[in-house]
């Protein structure tokens, strides 16, 4: 039987695009999957929506206060049984091979840590509003400094080999803060080479205000990973130039 797959999902009032990310998940040719669904005390009607489907892979935790995405991604990670960590946000989509060809890629190649091409789409029409972002490196630490390269959507570890890393809940960038901690511990991520999801760019999304989120960036460098301000300020300008080249139409 294939290794168990652990799904990990924070909600937070995602009614409005919850639906077609369960059925992507419903529609994944590998079968043997958890998928802890965390969520952060919705205001609309994500929970009723999520109860509707009685798959019994389907784990919903409901929170009793709003924590934020980190720490409600760490209370699903906390419940994780799977050989396999797998992230899904709760308007993001996989195409139906995503799961199977990440983890054969992952056994075939010896691989800890692997992440793909995805779509970058509209928030409404989910049609593409920029080229693809490619996974066309191998990702260290040491270059992971300078740019996320690995997005929730697309990316998956193996916690056989590396354990579980939860996120700092509280930076607004705890997911570049958790991936710069597990690439510590091994040399490297592999890429696949194939659009195996679809990231949906919502005009509201904190990960596309650049220029209020600097700051935030800075502290990565500064307060999770402890180097100097100088040190800081150089890797802070070079993570602000590529984010400018990842969304910029102009470059794209």
């Amino acid at each position: 039987m294939k290794d168990l797959v652990s799904i990990i999902t924070p909600s937070y009032n995602s009614a409005e695009f919850i639906e077609e990310t369960i059925q992507s998940v419903l529609d994944q040719t590998y079968e043997n999957w958890e998928w802890l669904i965390t969520d952060d005390l919705s205001k609309d009607n994500t929970v009723e929506i999520i109860k509707k489907y009685n798959d019994p892979r389907i784990k919903l935790q409901v929170l009793e206060q709003n924590g934020g995405a980190g720490n409600a991604r760490n209370k699903s990670l906390e419940r994780a049984q799977g050989r396999y960590i797998a992230f899904l946000d709760s308007d993001d989509y996989w195409y139906p091979e995503y799961l199977e060809t990440m983890t054969d890629y992952m056994q075939e190649n010896n691989a800890e840590l692997v992440y793909c091409n995805y779509s970058r789409c509209d928030e409404h029409t989910m049609e593409p509003i920029l080229k693809d972002f490619l996974a066309d490196k191998v990702v260290t630490f040491s270059n992971l400094l300078k740019t996320c390269r690995l997005a929730p959507v697309s990316t998956i570890y193996d916690t056989k080999r590396v354990g579980k890393f939860f996120f700092p809940v509280k930076s607004k960038r705890e997911d570049h803060v958790m991936w710069l901690n597990l690439l510590k511990e091994i040399p490297k991520g592999y890429p696949v080479k194939k659009t195996l999801a679809k990231y949906r760019m919502r005009e509201n999304s904190v990960s596309r205000k650049k220029k209020n989120i600097i700051k935030d960036q800075y502290l990565v460098y500064k307060d999770f990973m402890k180097f100097s301000t100088v040190k800081s300020l150089y890797y802070t300008a070079n993570w602000a130039v590529n984010g400018f080249l990842k969304y910029s139409k102009i470059f794209n």
